[in-house]
């Protein structure tokens, strides 16, 4: 048996038996070929035929809340999946999970199942899945399936406990939105992950400079992160302080530029809600498990954010506002305003989120891709850090 029937061999067995697929060893980068791919059908069923540049290891899973399939590959490049001729479910998005893996979503008009599946690598590569409707109970069985040990994808490192520091160092925590799977916001071809990357780290790279300060990126590539992951990070970091950055896109009215997000379980307006709702469901559609969550633990270090570093955010966002208006830059005309943004959820983090401005407005756009203006938010957000930080040594000094 030649080695590609005996890896298809493998496949479809452990198909049969309803589990994962084993990783083997194939590490090199597949692309998508898009000539060669397909996706169709309806609630009847559908089928998604994938041309491959080569073999990798692959599997595939059910989903539920809401109804997806969900594909994670060793290293594929996505790019031309947009090209892909699709007649089936909406909703599709692909991207890196995190660094070595990729992750196909695509959303179920209902409750359906894994009729057959496949790697031909006859020619070329071809991964086929056909879905063909089930009943709800039969869907909720199998996507309550538990994660095979033999397939678990591997965590991100988790960094060392960072020792409290003494010495006047500053320590940021830069977050930039999104990333892999979950593109954010898109207009004109641009990618609000894309651009919240390049903004922190030119931001990074200046605040460094001041020699007393020390930035730590939570993605420092184009990768997935999850949110609870991103304050994981900022805590592993002994962060002081925690800039999520975000270009989003409001589609309910016009939204044009910077605006200040601080932690609340009651959003400030529509806009904040919507956006709030948006980042938590990107964690959901890219396959993360939030069925362990529990509302009394979320309300519990909510109420701790507000009685332990409440005042402190507060100071934080005026100064970030002072800052960005001292510096002659656009802000919204309610620059400091309140969601509930689980990414901001960090009780013992003073947090905000920082949307730099709005892909849905043409102005926001032409600013946030010109390296000037950019530079000049970039000092802006510097100087209201290092003032709001200055202001803190003080205010404990005083203590």
């Amino acid at each position: 048996m030649r080695a590609g029937q005996g890896l298809l061999a493998l496949l479809l067995a452990i198909w049969a038996m309803v589990l994962p697929a084993v990783a083997q060893d194939l590490t090199a980068l597949a692309r998508l070929l898009p000539e060669a791919s397909r996706i169709e059908g309806d609630a009847g069923g559908i089928t998604l035929s994938l041309g491959l540049s080569q073999p990798v290891p692959w599997r595939a899973r059910l989903m539920d809340d809401p109804p997806r399939l969900v594909m994670d590959f060793r290293e594929v490049d996505w790019q031309g999946l947009d090209k892909v001729p699709q007649t089936g479910p909406q909703g599709l998005r692909a991207g890196t999970l995190r660094p070595g893996w990729s992750r196909l979503v695509a959303l179920l008009p209902g409750p359906m199942k894994i009729a057959s599946a496949g790697m031909a690598t006859e020619g070329r590569t071809q991964v086929t899945v056909d879905l063909a409707p089930t009943s709800a109970e039969d869907f909720a069985a199998r996507a309550a399936a538990p994660e095979s040990p033999d397939w678990a994808l591997p965590r991100p490192a988790d960094l060392p406990k960072a020792e409290p520091r003494h010495d006047g160092t500053l320590v940021v925590v830069l977050d930039p939105g999104h990333g892999g799977i979950d593109p954010g916001a898109e207009r004109d071809g641009v990618k609000e992950a894309d651009l919240v990357l390049a903004f922190a780290r030119e931001l990074k790279d200046l605040m460094m400079r001041d020699g007393d300060t020390v930035v730590v990126l939570t993605r420092d590539e184009d990768a997935f992160v999850p949110l609870e992951t991103r304050i994981s990070v900022s805590r592993a970091a002994g962060a002081d302080v925690f800039l999520s950055l975000h270009a989003d896109a409001i589609a309910e009215g016009e939204a044009v530029g910077a605006t200040v997000y601080t932690l609340s379980d009651a959003a400030s307006d529509e806009a904040g809600r919507t956006l709030a709702e948006r980042h938590d469901r990107a964690d959901l559609l890219a396959g993360v498990d939030l069925t362990e969550q529990d509302d009394m633990v979320a309300r519990v270090l909510m109420d701790m954010a507000r009685t332990e570093t409440a005042p402190r955010v507060e100071r934080l966002a005026e100064a970030l506002v002072q800052a960005i208006r001292g510096a002659d830059l656009r802000m919204h005309r309610h620059p400091h305003q309140e969601a509930g943004f689980s990414v901001l959820k960090s009780p013992d983090i003073p947090s905000a989120l920082l949307e730099l401005g709005f892909l849905s407005s043409e102005r926001d756009l032409k600013r946030l891709q010109d390296p000037a203006w950019r530079a000049a938010m970039a000092g802006a957000v510097r100087l209201g850090l290092r003032a709001w930080a200055k202001d803190e040594a003080a205010r404990a000094g005083v203590q």
